[in-house]
């Protein structure tokens, strides 16, 4: 059952479990919504880097910050068609493209229309993050074919402001409000290992599982800590807790594609199985997420050989009368 009623102690209470309990209930309810042995894969390509005037302390593309990260401009609609071509050649269904802005200007969200139709042409599903939007450009989005927009929460209200200073909460649900209302599907998670307690882990969840419809993908980061950021020498996160994120963010939403996503490369291939296991069932693929280095494909197919799991041919998760076997 899809629940949009979860009180905060019910989510803390999932968290509380024992962690064989837990991860047997999430492996449960993930059964029932997907195939148990396919991943979604995504493919993200920065289309403008750096130069952002956010403060976000965990982004190294923050113009406020210290991290070697050089400005660039706008990509070249061949360039991301190129790009957008050799990710489906790699097996990538969905293709993400992200840009370091507040906000974006008219007149780069036409370019970025360009890009969204020109991907989509290609057969894949399209996804694009450029920060806060108005309701007219979500609509213009939508008219071009957007898929799916970008849009974390990052952590619980609580905690933020501890790491964004530049942007309210507030700010960003109105942005995810303003996709909705424009009828695009909504990819809104956040990321872990910032130095917050499970009461935020808690809260974040909590927030997202409350979202009327849930989003449609989840993604789920652990910190990169980048040199030159505020957060360059946070502790890192125990990764048993790390799994217990992803399965209780499957019990909370069950129909939602979760993604394994920054962070993967200092993971091992048996923390990642283990949130398979609870879960997870996308990934993105390739070798680099936005400025931070990703998994290479070799060894994503290497572990999926190793574990029986096959990459999703389709785009949409599987229906629950199909979900007891691998298709």
């Amino acid at each position: 059952m899809i629940r949009h009623d979860w009180t905060r102690e019910q989510v803390a209470a999932l968290f509380e479990l024992p962690f064989n309990d837990l991860l047997f209930e999430a492996q449960r309810v993930h059964r029932a919504h997907h195939a148990p042995n396919r991943v979604q894969l995504s493919t993200l390509l920065s289309i403008k880097t750096g130069g952002c005037p956010e403060d976000c302390a965990y982004c190294p593309q923050s113009a406020r910050h210290g991290a070697e990260v050089a400005a660039e401009p706008l990509m070249r609609l061949d360039d991301v068609k190129r790009a957008a071509a050799q990710a489906k050649a790699g097996g990538a269904t969905r293709f993400c493209m992200g840009a370091a802005w507040r906000s974006p200007k008219d007149r780069d969200l036409e370019t970025v229309a360009a890009m969204v139709r020109e991907v989509k042409a290609l057969g894949m599903e399209t996804c694009v993050t450029l920060g806060m939007l108005k309701p007219r450009q979500a609509r213009r989005l939508a008219e071009a074919g957007l898929n799916y927009y970008n849009h974390n929460l990052d952590t619980s209200p609580e905690f933020y402001g501890r790491i964004i200073h530049t942007r309210r909460y507030q700010d960003r649900l109105d942005t995810l409000a303003a996709v909705r209302a424009a009828r695009i599907k909504v990819c809104c998670g956040g990321i872990v290992g910032m130095g917050e307690t499970r009461a935020d882990r808690v809260g974040l969840l909590w927030q997202l599982a409350r979202l009327e419809p849930h989003p449609e993908s989840v993604p789920v980061n652990e910190l990169v800590a980048v040199p030159g950021t505020p957060l360059a020498r946070a502790s890192p996160l125990d990764p048993l807790e790390f799994v217990r994120t992803v399965a209780v963010a499957r019990l909370l939403m069950p129909a939602a594609y979760v993604r394994l996503s920054a962070g993967r490369t200092q993971m091992s291939d048996e923390l990642q199985a283990l949130c398979f296991f609870a879960g997870a069932n996308s990934i993105f693929y390739g070798d680099k997420l936005l400025t931070t280095a990703n998994p290479q494909n070799r060894r994503d197919r290497s572990l999926f050989a190793r574990l029986g799991l096959r990459a999703e041919a389709g785009s949409e998760p599987a229906a629950a009368a199909a979900a007891s076997c691998s298709r």
